[in-house]
């Protein structure tokens, strides 16, 4: 491996709310950017199969028993990945073939709730590391549940781990300093769109962290959306009519990008990119972020840990618990 890894981000509308078709689409991305020289392929939150935008701007998506929001849901339900799937070994299949880091945003089923799970495929992995989001964002609540501590990892990687947060996970401190405490050398920090306080927030965790960061966005017309929809040959007249029912023409940017590639002091490697699809790239100088260490270390000297303490709970967390011990039988 070179010294110093090539990170890219693709920066693309998904074929929205078609798994299959967006794995595809994924898949031929990844490889045009692995012959680019990519070591590491991040995608924005959730590209897998597409941000739930509906929530944000259609006026009635947030309507008690609405048909065209429970239809959304179904279709979102069907078309999100399962732990294990042929889908993500698809790209666990990818990530060892061509010998690369992949971090891709997913919606995650598990038994019948949703989660925003970014997944990291290391090749040679068994499996794919899941990290499900912290707490869905405000509309995000309708179709989403929390994620726990135990998926809270980052990734080794020849060039030290390789870690990411989702979204407004960037505005949690603890969630920030606990990341920080795992010595990552490259962070990805996946948005919707990575607007102006989004790149704040990606150049603050960078400066802070001392780390590489690909802050990465996703392009998503409204076109795109109801394109993704008619592309799965379903009748979902409600659902259809949900999307159209958000403001502007098919040819208005929902998400229009932003992603962007930032050094460990802040600065940028690759200026963000709006209102276009393409591939940011940019090479990570770990000489410089070694350098950088020396004024700032949040997890070693210029820590206090003697005033402050942090524990983190990385257990499962599920709503039930069976206990093995059977009662004796006297």
């Amino acid at each position: 491996m070179p010294e110093n890894p090539i990170l890219a981000i693709i920066q693309e509308a998904p074929v929205f709310l078609n798994l299959a078709a967006s794995t595809e689409k994924a898949i031929t991305c990844i490889r045009r950017a692995a012959a680019d020289g990519a070591q590491i392929v991040t995608f924005a939150e959730c590209w897998l199969p597409g941000y739930p935008a509906w929530v944000d701007f259609a006026p009635e998506a947030a309507l008690w028993d609405h048909k065209g929001a429970k239809a959304l849901y179904r279709i979102l339900s069907e078309n999100s990945v399962v732990m294990g799937d042929t889908y993500l070994g698809a790209l666990q299949t990818l990530a060892d073939e061509l010998d690369i880091y992949i971090v891709m945003g997913t919606h995650e089923r598990a038994g019948n709730t949703l989660y925003n799970t970014s997944f990291t495929f290391t090749p040679g992995a068994a499996a794919p590391a899941p990290h499900r989001k912290l707490v869905p964002t405000y509309t995000e609540r309708l179709l989403w549940g929390r994620g726990d501590g135990s998926t809270f990892v980052a990734a080794d990687t020849p060039w030290g781990k390789l870690g990411n947060l989702i979204c407004w996970e960037h505005w949690m401190p603890l969630a920030r300093a606990a990341m920080h405490s795992l010595d990552e050398a490259i962070h990805v920090a996946q948005w919707p769109i990575v607007r102006d306080m989004h790149q704040v927030a990606s150049r603050h965790y960078a400066f802070e962290g001392r780390c590489a960061v690909a802050a990465a966005g996703s392009v998503l017309t409204k076109g795109d959306m109801l394109e993704g929809l008619l592309s799965l040959n379903q009748k979902d007249p409600e659902a259809l009519a949900l999307l159209q029912s958000m403001p502007g023409e098919r040819g208005s940017f929902i998400h229009n990008g932003g992603s962007a590639i930032i050094a460990a002091d802040g600065s940028y490697l690759a200026e963000p990119l709006y209102e276009k699809s393409g591939t940011i790239t940019a090479e990570i100088n770990m000489a410089h972020q070694r350098e950088e260490a020396m004024a700032l270390d949040t997890n070693g000297h210029y820590s206090r840990p003697d005033i402050f303490e942090l524990s983190v709970n990385t257990s499962p967390q599920p709503g039930v618990r069976f206990k093995e011990d059977k009662p004796t039988i006297l």
